[in-house]
């Protein structure tokens, strides 16, 4: 039975909704003071209709109070910005496609999907007992009946039940194209007769890379036919491209020399402190640990030191400067092991029940098992296991101290309540609370805006042009470093923080010259070098590419010219012709991944497994790095081959878990989706 609280905590979710859905407002409300002035920004288009920033901005407040998700890092964000698309591009394509199917979901199934009779992840997250990992029907009656009387309730309600009839016909959905995945009785054929053999031979071949370069020509006129055949590989989406330079903030040796000396004094204080705690109250770099410690948990020379009441340090590890003293020692057990029941803050009343019934001789394990939240341990009697006394908090190792094997013990901590019975109590032991001084070395005020005046410099001088900016580097010794943002890029990778710079990025022109941004404990200044918004990659950008995939195939034309013809008596010769060697092989199989000293190419692994014959060499094999044949000596048969039905289950598994992987991108490339939000999340 779900708790109250539990209850309590399910119905804050739609207090959430309703406090996002008023910031909403709120924020729609000064678009003029945010700089739209009556336009709402476009964020994107899905299916040939644009996203406006309110409209996105609505969903993805939605979705945040919907999830109780927070936005404390960049990837919590990401992650809600990225439900909040998903959300606009099921309203824009998928739920139409399917009204257009005729796709629907059934009122039989939607009382499936509330009472469980469907799985539905969305239902399943929202009303899981949590204590028994189980779909709980009750709970969802408690929460009707209330949505019946109350109109936010009912408004979380309606959206819950939506969003599961929305998954449930993307399920459908997936499930008639993944049926679209037939295997006939050649592919069963083939896959069947390559499947259960291994090849064992040896081939002959030369790279490409090993032919000159100088041998042959390549026009402009074939590089373009080139490309205009093969224009469809070179489809991207709009980018940008910058360059920028890193001033990196680092503590100078003045200032390492200064820390140093502050933190000598300091440690020379604190060495003759009394009052310890006082001392580190007043000293923002202190701390007390809220553990205590065993000599055993700390590092050696500070063992050596602390054991006999002395001060640790100050000593210089890993950038940052430490010195430790002793609080307060006591002689506590080494360990406990104990079994609890936890209980959420404002069920104390029922703690101090299921405390008499306790005393009284009601069994622990089983208490624990139906009244405990905490799942991980409720389901074992409520056994937490042995652990060191160190890894209780203050406010349980407080009243752990003096317990005893069977005590019985309630702790209110945090927002639980425990009711706790040791059954281990471990041999006594010196255990020691710890005060520590940690100064990082930093840089100063004083370097930090030498720094930053270093970069305003360098803004200034960048400043008009690409050339500028290049120039600039050069005479600040600072070398540029390039960046490609792909439209829906929203951040720069080895950059801390950089959403901020590239939102700037996305409105910038070419040459223009950004702000210093202050990225993590570093300035950086950008210039945007490149604006490409063709629907394909210049000819210019690939002719490089394209030239060597003509001289390639060139190549390859000239090697088999050498290979034709020849039979496995000239196998030797035409290795001496070719200045190379018969490499052997054994165990390639179809689904072999390479060929020994070959690496991976494909078509000579298909070729190879595809062979019926022994002792007869191969056509020429055009691979990707270079030109082969092949002679196939020894085909063995498994012991134990499949049947076909064990072989169109695999083909077919194999299929429709491609489907399942591509079926999203390719309906979001033909609903051709544009997306800007980096230009404003």
């Amino acid at each position: 039975m779900a708790s109250l609280n539990t209850l309590r905590t399910k119905f804050g979710i739609v207090l959430s909704i309703i406090i996002g859905l008023a910031l909403l407002a709120f924020i729609l409300s000064l678009k003029t003071e945010m700089g739209f002035a009556g336009n709402d920004p476009k964020v994107g288009e899905i299916n040939g209709k644009k996203v406006k920033y309110s409209e996105y901005y609505e969903v993805y407040e939605q979705i945040k109070a919907q999830t109780n998700a927070t936005e404390e890092t960049e990837q919590q964000q990401d992650e809600l910005s990225d439900m909040a698309w998903q959300e606009l591009i099921a309203s824009r394509v998928y739920i139409p496609g399917f009204e257009k199917m005729g796709l629907q979901v059934t009122d039989s199934e939607r009382k499936g999907l509330i009472n469980g009779e469907f799985y539905s992840p969305i239902m399943a997250a929202a009303f899981t007992n949590p204590r028994t990992g189980l779909y709980d029907t009750e709970f969802i009656s408690q929460f009707v009946a209330q949505a019946a009387i109350d109109p936010q309730i009912g408004y979380a309600w309606s959206s819950l039940v939506d969003r599961a009839m929305q998954e449930r016909q993307a399920s459908k959905y997936a499930a008639l194209v993944e049926a679209g995945a037939y295997v006939n009785q050649l592919d069963v054929a083939q896959g069947l007769a390559s499947a259960d053999k291994t090849f064992k031979g040896a081939w002959v071949g030369k790279r490409y890379k090993d032919i000159p370069d100088s041998l042959f020509t390549v026009t402009d006129a074939e590089i373009k036919a080139y490309y205009d055949a093969h224009l469809a590989r070179y489809e991207q989406k709009p980018s940008r491209t910058i360059s920028y330079v890193v001033f990196e903030v680092a503590a100078s040796d003045a200032d390492k020399a200064a820390l140093e000396q502050t933190v000598r004094e300091v440690g020379a204080e604190f060495e003759k402190a009394e009052d310890v705690r006082a001392f580190i109250r007043d000293n923002r770099f202190g701390k007390i640990a809220p553990n205590y410690v065993s000599a055993s948990q700390i590092p050696d020379d500070m063992v050596e030191s602390l054991s006999v009441g002395k001060m640790y340090g100050p000593v210089l590890k890993n950038d940052n400067w430490t010195i430790a003293r002793v609080v307060e020692s006591k002689t506590l057990p080494d360990s406990i092991g104990l079994r609890h029941i936890v209980l959420p803050y404002t069920q104390e009343q029922l703690a101090d029940s299921l405390m008499t019934a306790l005393r009284n001789g009601a069994d622990f394990d089983q208490m624990a098992r139906d009244y405990s939240v905490y799942v991980e341990t409720a389901s074992k009697g409520g056994d937490s296991g042995i652990m060191p006394f160190s890894a209780f908090p203050d406010e349980i190792s407080s009243v752990l101290e003096t317990a005893k094997k069977g005590e019985l013990l309630k702790i209110v901590a945090g927002n639980t309540v425990q009711l706790i019975e040791p059954y281990y109590v471990g041999k006594p032991t010196k255990l020691m609370r710890l005060a520590t001084i940690t100064y990082p070395v930093e840089a100063s005020s004083a370097t930090r805006r030498e720094i930053h005046s270093s970069a305003s410099k360098f803004a200034v001088n960048a400043n008009g042009s690409v050339d500028a900016f290049n120039a600039a580097a050069n005479e600040s010794r600072v070398i540029p470093r390039e960046a490609k943002l792909v439209e829906g890029d929203r951040v720069i990778s080895g950059l801390d923080n950089s959403r901020e710079l590239v939102r700037w990025a996305y409105d910038a022109k070419i040459g223009a010259v950004s702000e210093i941004f202050n990225l993590g404990n570093n300035y950086v200044v950008a210039v945007v070098t490149d604006i490409d918004n063709d629907p394909y990659t210049a000819i210019n950008k690939v002719k490089d590419a394209i030239r060597t995939a003509i001289l390639n195939e060139k190549k390859y034309e000239y090697i088999a010219a050498k290979m034709e013809g020849k039979t496995l008596k000239d196998l030797e010769n035409l290795a001496v012709e070719l200045d190379t060697e018969i490499v052997p092989f054994e165990n390639v199989r179809y689904v072999s991944f390479f060929v020994r000293d070959l690496g991976i190419e494909p078509r000579m692994i298909g070729a190879i497994a595809s062979t019926d014959e022994t002792s007869v060499l191969s056509d020429p094999i055009k691979g990707e790095t270079g030109t082969f044949v092949f002679v196939v000596n020894e085909i063995t048969e498994s012991e134990t081959p499949r049947t076909a039905e064990e072989e169109k289950v695999r083909q077919q598994t194999g299929s429709q878990t491609l489907i399942q992987s591509k079926l999203s991108e390719y309906l979001e490339q033909m609903a051709e989706v544009e997306d800007l939000r980096a230009k404003y999340f």
